[in-house]
């Protein structure tokens, strides 16, 4: 992956670190300008640890090094809004916290954006329209994703399948071959069941797709494609939860695109459906 996004993969991985993660992952959201202009010795100093807790929290987040994560922050255009981006308090009105849910909605489908790998997304996207089957994966509220990306592929005309229960899952993925695609779909990446789902569908043959948070995780790593999103996690708001719009907007964005490349089937097959869909009005 390329060497970027450092903000976006602290705040992907922040909940996992050490105490001592946090702290250098504080000083380098609050100060960054800084950070682009300081030595690892001056960060260091600043916060009270040695130099090589400060470069194993560099690896650790993805970067080489010091170095290299200084010109990924250099790169990005930095605009850190507060917790939940203004904070959510005691006391906000109704209206004031509905505003501040929305703005930090709309932050993480930004930030999702501006992650996605172009090559990535169009490798998703071609191996999907080559495809014979394909199935979602997802457990708990990726589960719901997974539910939502049946519901709108089977509009393509292609064999779309979901799955959130872990024994169905490893059953049918058992069943794949080379000609299909699995999507597992995690937050975390470290989900069991899911880590089960993709060994499963690698050894059946299947080109296997992730969409998972950026931080490094054994389905990102283990995954054909994967597709990363971004989200942060806030006192009144999961970054689990965060995510789900993510990756409800990755979802989206690939049945956009295959059903522009099958145009015609797509509107055969439309057309069925409201037919059908019909019979259910009143």
């Amino acid at each position: 992956m390329v060497q970027t996004h450092c903000i976006a993969r602290i705040k992907s991985s922040y909940t996992d670190f050490s105490d001592k993660e946090k702290q250098i992952a504080d000083y380098v959201m609050s100060n960054p300008q800084k950070i682009v202009h300081s030595t690892i010795s001056q960060v260091a100093e600043d916060l009270g640890l040695a130099e090589a807790t400060v470069f194993r929290f560099c690896k650790r987040i993805g970067f080489k090094g010091y170095q290299a994560m200084k010109i990924a922050l250099a790169s990005e255009v930095v605009t850190l809004m507060d917790d939940i981006h203004e904070k959510i308090k005691i006391g906000d009105s109704e209206k004031e916290v509905a505003e501040k849910v929305f703005k930090a909605n709309i932050r993480t489908l930004e930030e999702t954006l501006r992650i996605i790998d172009k090559d990535h997304f169009k490798e998703a996207v071609q191996a999907i329209l080559k495809a014979n089957r394909i199935e979602f994966y997802g457990n708990g509220g990726s589960g719901s994703v997974a539910e939502d990306a049946h519901h709108k592929f089977l509009r393509t005309g292609l064999n779309s399948y979901a799955y959130s229960d872990s024994h169905l899952q490893i059953m049918s993925a058992a069943l794949l071959n080379k000609n299909d695609v699995a999507v597992l779909i995690s937050h975390s990446g470290s989900n069991k069941d899911m880590l089960e789902a993709l060994e499963v569908a690698k050894n059946a043959g299947a080109l296997t797709i992730a969409i998972t948070t950026l931080a490094k995780s054994p389905l990102s790593q283990g995954a054909d494609i994967t597709l990363f999103t971004v989200s942060d996690e806030t006192e009144y708001r999961s970054e689990a939860l965060s995510s789900r719009l993510a990756q409800l907007s990755i979802i989206d964005a690939l049945y956009v695109n295959i059903s522009i490349a099958r145009k015609d089937l797509v509107k055969n097959t439309l057309q069925k459906i409201r037919s059908a869909i019909s019979l259910k009005r009143l």
